[in-house]
């Protein structure tokens, strides 16, 4: 659709100085958008021809106030049709800013993110983690260091960033941090967030994700089976700290709870319930939906281990997820676990082995993990061929009675 693009010049007849004259106004209209500012031009108002928008007569004074309106009209459209030729969005406001000079300071794409991220900062321990934070820090410096090895720029323009960027980054992430698909497109998804941002803001008219799909890969993160899990509690240890991670790793099996929430846990956290028993009634720090789940004997038994060696609040001495995770690879190897043995593992365990697959529904899983959504526990919780079986030989008993009706 053509844009409606007018300039108007006119005379402020209210106005009038001791010198009688007033000022030349223009006025400056697009697609129903009015902008007005002075010309800084005076004329005397009997002087001024409202219909041709120009002074009257062929004075010298007349020919030269006028050859000043035509050099500002012709700037004005200058500008404008620069400005339509750089830019996806033409406003009345960026015309007149161009001609009256004002700089309109492009918003940097990595000064937008640290904004952000100063602002997650201050909503830790609310509504978002320090390792939620951590995240979006993560993907800055990654953003920085791709401008560098790509274009040798420390920052750019967010209306300088279009499609072949993002492209450009993920190739990057891909190639030389030798990123998986789903690594990559966790730091996608940040970056679009911010562009998201950009665009709530009115700091970008187009959207340069519009046309780039974020593509995830199906991960299977797996869990421990029964044997396993029996293998890793039997185990001896002659190090105390792969004991204390194995037994951490074991309580989050029988429990389900994150790391953080693990870590995290204290004694008020710990209440007998209308049933006389003992259970966890806490809020899941990640997303801060009440979790109940009853504490078995295991995972009590290794909170009484470890009452003597507290040294605060917290239950159980848990060390940072990075070191743990770390440890954890190292029991495996001992005890001859091919898997790669991670802390959210445990959560699965607990979803499949310890609790689905012993027959506990789906839905009080779901509400034991603290989920609010039913899809979302069926990532954690698999099928087992073990609970298949147990499944078809209750049902076979079942149809016992049918047995020798056909002829």
């Amino acid at each position: 659709m053509k844009s409606t693009f007018q300039i108007l010049f006119y005379v402020r007849i209210n106005y009038v100085n001791k010198k009688g004259e007033t000022t030349i106004m223009v006025r400056i209209t697009l697609d129903g958008q009015i902008s007005q500012f002075s010309s800084k031009l005076k004329i005397k108002p009997e002087s001024w021809d409202t219909k041709s928008g120009k002074a009257v007569g062929n004075s010298a004074s007349a020919r030269l106030l006028n050859s000043s309106i035509e050099n500002i009209r012709a700037s004005i459209i200058r500008h404008y049709r620069e400005i339509e030729w750089q830019d996806t969005h033409v406003t009345v406001e960026k015309i007149r800013n161009a001609f009256l000079g004002v700089t309109v300071k492009s918003q940097m794409l990595l000064v937008v993110f640290k904004n952000h991220n100063d602002d997650l900062e201050k909503r830790i321990g609310k509504d978002i983690t320090e390792a939620g934070v951590e995240k979006y820090k993560r993907t800055r410096q990654r953003l920085a260091d791709f401008m560098m090895h790509q274009y040798k720029i420390k920052d750019i323009a967010l209306k300088e960033i279009n499609y072949n960027f993002i492209r450009y980054f993920e190739t990057y992430l891909r190639s030389i941090h030798n990123c998986g698909i789903n690594t990559t497109a966790k730091y996608l998804q940040q970056f679009k967030h911010i562009i998201t941002l950009a665009k709530n803001n009115g700091w970008l008219q187009a959207d340069p994700f519009v046309n780039f799909k974020i593509r995830f890969e199906k991960a299977d993160r797996g869990f421990l089976l029964e044997e396993e899990l029996e293998l890793l509690m039997r185990k001896k240890f002659a190090i105390k700290r792969l004991e204390l991670v194995r037994d951490i790793f074991v309580f989050s099996c029988f429990t389900g709870l994150a790391y953080v929430d693990v870590r995290n846990l204290r004694k008020e956290d710990i209440r007998n319930s209308f049933d006389g028993k003992l259970w966890i009634d806490k809020k899941r720090q990640k997303t801060n939906v009440q979790s109940k789940i009853l504490l078995l004997d295991i995972p009590r038994m290794i909170l009484e281990k470890y009452d003597s060696v507290r040294k605060d609040e917290r239950l159980l001495p848990v060390n940072c997820n990075q070191r743990i995770n770390s440890y954890l690879k190292e029991i495996a190897d001992l005890c001859g676990i091919k898997k790669n043995l991670t802390f959210h593992l445990a959560r699965h365990t607990f979803a499949t082995t310890i609790t689905l697959a012993k027959g506990v529904p789906i839905e009080t899983v779901s509400k034991m993990l603290g989920h609010t959504s039913i899809r979302t526990t069926q990532i954690y919780a698999r099928i087992t061929d073990s609970k298949i079986s147990n499944d078809m030989q209750m049902l076979s008993k079942k149809l016992q009675n049918l047995d020798g009706v056909l002829i």
